[in-house]
């Protein structure tokens, strides 16, 4: 970037163009036609399609999710070293990985019928592969936020617009995919159109995305090395306590999830509502969109955040002890549950986002690749370990394929997916937050002052690439807020 470092500042924490927040938005909505078609549907293709035990299709999320964890680790340093100077760091890999991504999910949901060995060893491969292919593009996808504003506000208007954007992909499938998953249609043909469309219409969206969102943030060193990195996860103290929070938070998320399908069509014995469920799910995050960054300025983000995590908590007790009789009741409770996941949602993305200007005032390097990366590690491993959970909460309960009427026990093990486990994930991931030290007006300052180094500096002498943490620490020593 050729900014200068006092016009830097300006443009980094000044309003964002509305396109720019929409097009952030259409990346989500592109990230979403993969990943929420998988956390939604990908177990029960398996089990009522591909025919694959409940067992056996737990395992392979686990381990499949926590290998999509570390790939998320090689996205970040691969993400860390790019840089063009037309593009920038993040939006190559929008443009040349969306199309890879999408055909994957085509393979993911194409399993042929090989035989059990055969047909596990290819849903692994093609889930890997998968995974593999999101981490390049989620990682800088994510990443790009906190190279977009270091305004708080205008973080929590791009949080909010890439939750709507998921919303809004997870809404359609729900009001047009989950009720046709039925014993007598044809899901394979549901599937493989399904995904098939979506690679047209996933492309288009990540080419929006790459045309509009552009970096404003001024950075000192475009090619991070691993010393660098590894500098910065050291001493990044709130985004290790973020990270732990939301791997446990997304246990509960995933799990739920996961199993809401069973819960309304096999518990419930509702499947008609999912369509209903979606829509307010769409109704919950544009009615929250407009308010979160009002939220945000009065509360700030770590006390909405916690609330987010009680909300979940509460609707995961509704759910859990809600008797199948009482359908109103159980439904209320995934409203309620889906109100504080939604909230969470919005906010977590801008307190990852403010975790990179912490590393880059301990450190003097901005790394969002790594930072990210290590967060969505946390992510992804909590995704599998609440998608596992799912999955051996239904073989706990002796789940049946095949649209059979489910056992009192197979009842309560969905029970205890949906409502349960989201629970005691909620109140271990509020526990935690308690003590997160990076607070707004801590942020605040922290960039006040990454700025004031800029200026102290010059803009005609950028900082040196190979500068050393130890170096900086000396530098930094002289002037810092307390923490």
């Amino acid at each position: 970037m050729t900014t200068s470092a006092t016009e830097a500042p300006q443009a980094a924490l000044g309003k964002l163009p509305k396109i720019s927040i929409i097009g952030y938005g259409a990346g989500d909505a592109a990230n979403n036609l993969a990943f929420t078609t998988a956390t939604m549907f990908l177990l029960i293709y398996y089990t009522d399609v591909a025919g694959i035990s409940a067992a056996a299709a737990g395992t392979l999320l686990l381990v499949v999710r926590v290998f999509d964890a570390f790939a998320d680790l090689f996205a970040g340093r691969i993400v860390d070293r790019t840089y063009s100077k037309r593009f920038g760091k993040f939006r190559p890999f929008l443009m040349f990985g969306s199309v890879p991504l999408l055909l994957l999910s085509v393979a993911t949901f194409s399993i042929p019928q090989i035989g059990e060995t055969g047909m596990l060893i290819y849903a692994y491969l093609t889930y890997a592969a998968l995974g593999l292919a999101y981490s390049l593009v989620n990682i800088p996808f994510g990443s790009l936020a906190g190279a977009m504003t270091q305004d708080p506000s205008e973080r929590a208007k791009l949080a909010s617009a890439r939750t709507i954007g998921a919303m809004i992909v997870g809404a359609g499938l729900g009001i047009f995919v989950a009720p046709l998953i039925t014993p007598e249609n044809d899901l394979q043909s549901i599937f493989t159109f399904m995904t098939l469309g979506f690679v047209v219409v996933g492309t288009a969206l990540y080419f929006f995305t790459a045309f509009t969102a552009k970096e404003r943030v001024r950075r000192d060193v475009p090619h991070v090395t691993m010393k660098q990195s590894f500098a910065i996860l050291k001493s990044n103290r709130p985004l290790v306590m973020l990270c732990i929070s939301s791997f446990v938070f997304l246990t509960g998320m995933l799990a739920l999830s996961t199993v809401q399908l069973y819960y309304l069509r096999d518990v419930l014995h509702a499947l008609p509502l999912y369509a209903v469920f979606s829509i307010l799910q769409l109704v919950i995050t544009f009615g929250l969109a407009g308010f979160v960054p009002k939220i945000v300025r009065t509360f700030g983000k770590r006390a909405a955040y916690m609330v987010g995590g009680g909300i979940m908590g509460f609707g995961g007790l509704i759910v859990f002890f809600a008797p199948p009789s009482m359908v109103w009741l159980g439904f209320t409770g995934l409203v309620v549950a889906q109100l504080g996941i939604v909230l969470v949602n919005m906010l977590v993305w801008a307190l990852e986002a403010d975790t990179v200007e912490y590393g880059e005032w301990k450190t003097g390097v901005r790394a969002e690749g790594i930072v990210y990366a290590l967060f969505s590690f946390t992510r992804k491993t909590g995704q599998a370990v609440g998608g596992a959970l799912a999955a051996y909460a239904l073989a706990w309960g002796g789940y049946v394929s095949g649209g059979a009427v489910q056992s009192v026990q197979a009842e309560w093990g969905i029970r205890a997916g949906a409502g349960l486990i989201p629970v005691v994930a909620a109140a271990i991931a509020i526990a935690i937050m308690i003590f997160y030290p990076l607070t707004d007006k801590k942020h605040k300052e922290i960039v006040a002052e990454i700025a004031e180094r800029r200026l102290t500096r010059g803009s005609a002498a950028p900082m040196d690439p190979s500068l050393s943490t130890a170096a900086f620490t000396v530098n930094r020593a002289q002037s810092t807020p307390t923490e």
